[in-house]
């Protein structure tokens, strides 16, 4: 394996939105040779881009000929060829999806892969998940597992109280697939939108639901080892109430799409944001019943004298820190990698990991 420090010459970021772009400028910070591709390039990088279309397979692998690594930035249904075309040309591969089915197809690639496989990098599914496992790990046995994140303005507006700072084809897919969790050690789906809870942090009311594809692949690593495991979304009081009216009596459930689009243009993105992530853990310890908490908000953050918004800059960073180990051999340089199996201290150790150990604010 790599030594610690070894950057990787070529690592081709594909989408260049604002985690994507954030994303790229962390790794030619860090020292990696970066390349940039998107399907409408823009100028002022400090590296080059390319002009490319992720619809054309030849053109993908064409793109990522040489590479070492590629991260794909992009919507989860265009991840699986990029991650063909990785397999096709040897390089590692990341994304950042948060569909389940895109991300078993990723690691269908991964068996008896000569290169890393790495998908459901970033928030959540990504740093939720790493931070989750190291409370399970200083458990002598793990009871219970409670995960949840919000990424959310700062100063609300409207009934919702939301801005779309993220996917809207990911949040609708988030809100509307069944969710995996575990209930009396095994593997169960529930419905999206359900097991709505009150969460207080930090004085502020929010509340908490079930949505799909936070966990990644913590349920099917954690079954038989933990009785009950789950993920929810953090979001102001009566959000979850409106998005099912919206959704079902309304039947924009049948057009996803369509449903993007109106609550884009209902409750465009704000630049002062913030994110919250909470992690609950109870089990024994030494003979003692426990609960262990991970609760911190992070708000939007100044790089390289440009200030980002919160919910991109903790994707783009989790997402590199993860590049990172992979390059200075700290995680394995073939095969799959779970999010699950990140040691969160080699995390804060990384040249991206550290902003968060300099930002985080205890909630």
């Amino acid at each position: 394996m790599a030594d610690v420090g070894t950057v990787l010459d070529r690592v081709v970021v594909i989408g260049l939105g604002m985690v994507g772009e954030l994303l790229a400028r962390l790794l030619h910070g860090a020292g990696h040779g970066v390349t940039g591709a998107d399907q409408s390039p823009r100028p002022g990088m400090p590296f080059p881009v390319t002009a490319l279309d992720v619809d054309d397979p030849v053109a993908v692998r064409t793109a990522l000929a040489g590479a070492d690594a590629v991260v794909a930035a992009l919507p989860y249904r265009l991840n699986l060829p990029v991650a063909r075309a990785a397999a096709d040309v040897g390089a590692h591969y990341f994304d950042l999806s948060e569909d389940t089915t895109s991300a078993s197809r990723v690691a269908e690639l991964a068996d008896g892969a000569g290169t890393a496989f790495a998908p459901s990098c970033g928030l959540a599914p990504g740093l939720i998940a790493i931070v989750g496992a190291s409370l399970a790990r200083g458990l002598d046995r793990a009871h219970s597992l409670e995960m949840k994140v919000g990424a959310l303005p700062r100063h609300p507006s409207g009934l919702l109280g939301y801005a779309f700072n993220w996917s809207p084809e990911g949040v609708v897919n988030e809100y509307l697939n069944d969710c995996e969790v575990i209930r009396d050690g095994a593997v169960r789906l529930v419905p999206a939108m359900s097991d709505l809870e009150t969460v207080w942090i930090g004085g502020t009311q929010l509340e908490a639901f079930a949505t799909s594809g936070g966990l990644g692949t913590m349920c099917r690593t954690f079954e038989g080892r933990v009785d009950h495991m789950d993920y929810k979304t953090l979001r102001y009081p009566g959000h979850c109430q409106l998005m099912r009216f919206f959704f079902d009596e309304l039947h924009l459930r049948k057009d996803r799409a369509l449903a993007g689009r109106i609550l884009v243009d209902a409750k465009p993105p704000v630049d002062d944001d913030v994110v919250y992530l909470y992690v609950a853990a109870e089990g024994t310890r030494d003979g003692r019943f426990v609960r262990e908490q991970f609760v911190r908000s992070f708000e939007p953050l100044t790089i390289d004298g440009r200030r980002w918004r919160a919910i991109s800059w903790t994707t783009a960073a989790s997402a590199c820190a993860v590049v990172e180990l992979v390059a200075a051999g700290k995680l394995p340089a073939a095969g799959l990698i779970r999010q699950e199996d990140v040691d969160y201290g080699d995390f804060l150790a990384t040249s991206t990991g550290r902003l968060f150990d300099a930002s985080a604010m205890a909630a």
